[in-house]
C-alpha cells in the first residue's frame, strides 16, 4: 500500500470554477491540503452534474462562496493514502458523495447529515475554516470515513450519480419501507425521479409515476414503473384517489401538496425531495387528519447508509442512465438541466479537463 510520502506538500489540482456570481464556470488552478495521516488522495474520473450545482453556482439558495468548484456526485480511483487509513489502498474504486466531515460525536452516525456538522463537498468549509471545493477537478483529498467504496460491478460513470440522486432516493424508500405489498408512486421522471423508479422497483414495490405529461411513459415502463399517469389530467386525480402508501416528490416546481396527499391510503406519507423556490398553497389539515397521512421532507443519507446504497445498486444493477460530457460543455450543460433536456442525469468525464 502506497502512503503518502510528503504530508507537508500539498496537492496542485486543475479544475473549473465559477469565479463570480454571474459569471460562467472557467478553468481554475488551485491547491488541495496537505494530506494527513488519515486522508485519502482520489484521482478523480467522474463527476456527475446536479440541479444543486446549479442552484448553488446562480446563489439561488443564498450563501453562495465565490470562486466556487461544485460537484458532489464524484467516482475516481484511490492514488495516495495516509499511514494511518486501512479501508482503501491505490487503486481502489472509490466515490465521494456531498459532505466530506462532521461531528460524530454529537449526533447518532445515521443522522449525521441532520446534524448541522456536516462539512459540505464545495461551497462549504473544513473545521479549520478552509473552502471546499469540489468534484468538477482532477483530485480531491477527504478523510478515510468519508470515502465510499464503489462496487466493481458498477461503472464509475454511470455509478457517479449515485453518490447524491442515487441515496437522496434510496433513503426515504428504506425509511418508509418502500418493499412488497407498497404502493409507490414517483413524481418527476428526471435525474432523481428514473434512480427512484429502478430502486423501487427493485426493493419489489408497485412503481407508479406521475409526470406532467405521458412524454416519458415508453422509458418510466423501461426502467422498472408499473403505471404512468400524466399530473395535467385532471383526471388522474379523481382516478388515483387513496391509491399510494408513499409518494416521492423529486420535483422543485411549487406544486399543490394537498392534491397529492390526497392520493395517499390512511397512514400514507408524501415525502418532499425537491425544494421550491416559491411557496406552496396552504396544506389542508382536513386531508391529512381524515386518513392519518403525512407529509414529510428527506436529503441525501449518512455515509454507513450510502455505502448500503452503492451495495445494493450493484446487487441489483442499478445505475443512472447518463449522458457524458467534457469539461468545457458544463455552462451549456446546465441551461440544458433548466430545460429539463437530459436524460438522465449529465457526468463529466475529467480526463477532458487537460485538453
Amino acid at each position: 500500500m502506497a502512503t503518502i510520502t510528503n504530508p507537508q506538500t500539498k496537492i496542485a489540482t486543475k479544475g473549473y470554477a465559477a469565479p463570480a456570481l454571474g459569471e460562467p464556470l472557467a478553468p481554475f488552478d488551485f491547491e488541495r491540503r496537505a494530506p494527513r495521516e488519515d486522508d485519502v488522495v482520489i484521482d478523480i474520473k467522474f463527476c456527475g452534474i446536479c440541479h444543486s450545482d446549479i442552484h448553488q453556482v446562480r446563489d439561488e439558495w443564498g450563501g453562495a462562496n465565490f470562486p466556487m468548484v461544485p460537484g458532489h456526485e464524484i467516482a475516481g480511483v484511490v492514488a495516495q493514502v495516509g499511514a494511518k487509513v486501512t479501508k482503501f489502498g491505490v487503486g481502489d474504486r472509490v466515490g465521494v458523495g456531498c459532505f466530506v466531515d462532521s461531528d460524530r460525536t454529537k449526533t447518532d452516525p445515521a443522522l449525521e447529515h441532520y446534524s448541522g456538522t456536516a462539512v459540505m463537498t464545495y461551497n462549504g468549509k473544513e473545521k479549520d475554516g478552509t473552502p471546499t471545493m469540489g468534484g468538477y477537478s482532477d483530485k480531491i483529498v477527504v478523510r478515510e470515513g468519508y470515502v465510499l467504496r464503489i462496487p466493481d460491478g458498477l461503472p464509475l460513470d454511470a455509478a457517479a450519480p449515485l453518490l447524491c440522486a442515487g441515496i437522496t432516493l434510496y433513503s426515504p424508500l428504506k425509511h418508509w419501507q418502500a418493499g412488497p405489498g407498497k404502493s409507490i408512486a414517483i413524481v418527476g421522471l428526471g435525474g432523481l425521479g428514473h434512480i427512484g423508479v429502478k430502486i423501487a422497483h427493485a426493493m419489489g414495490a408497485k412503481v407508479t409515476v406521475l409526470s406532467q405529461t405521458l412524454s416519458k411513459e415508453a422509458d418510466g415502463k423501461r426502467l422498472g414503473a408499473d403505471a404512468y399517469h400524466a399530473t395535467s389530467d385532471d383526471a388522474t386525480f379523481r382516478k388515483l384517489a387513496g391509491t399510494f402508501d408513499l409518494i416521492i416528490n423529486t420535483v422543485s416546481a411549487p406544486l399543490d401538496w394537498n392534491a397529492y396527499a390526497a392520493l395517499l391510503k390512511p397512514e400514507g406519507t408524501l415525502v418532499i425531495l425537491g425544494v421550491p423556490d416559491k411557496p406552496v398553497p396552504p396544506i389542508d389539515a382536513m386531508t391529512l387528519v381524515f386518513g392519518r397521512r403525512s407529509i414529510a421532507g428527506s436529503m441525501i443519507g449518512s455515509i454507513g447508509e450510502t455505502q448500503e446504497m452503492l451495495d445494493f445498486c450493484a446487487q441489483h444493477g442499478i445505475v443512472a442512465d447518463i449522458e457524458t460530457i467534457g469539461m468545457s460543455d458544463v455552462n451549456e450543460a446546465y441551461d440544458r438541466v433548466v430545460k429539463s433536456d437530459v436524460r438522465y442525469r449529465f457526468v463529466i468525464d475529467l480526463a477532458t479537463l487537460q485538453a
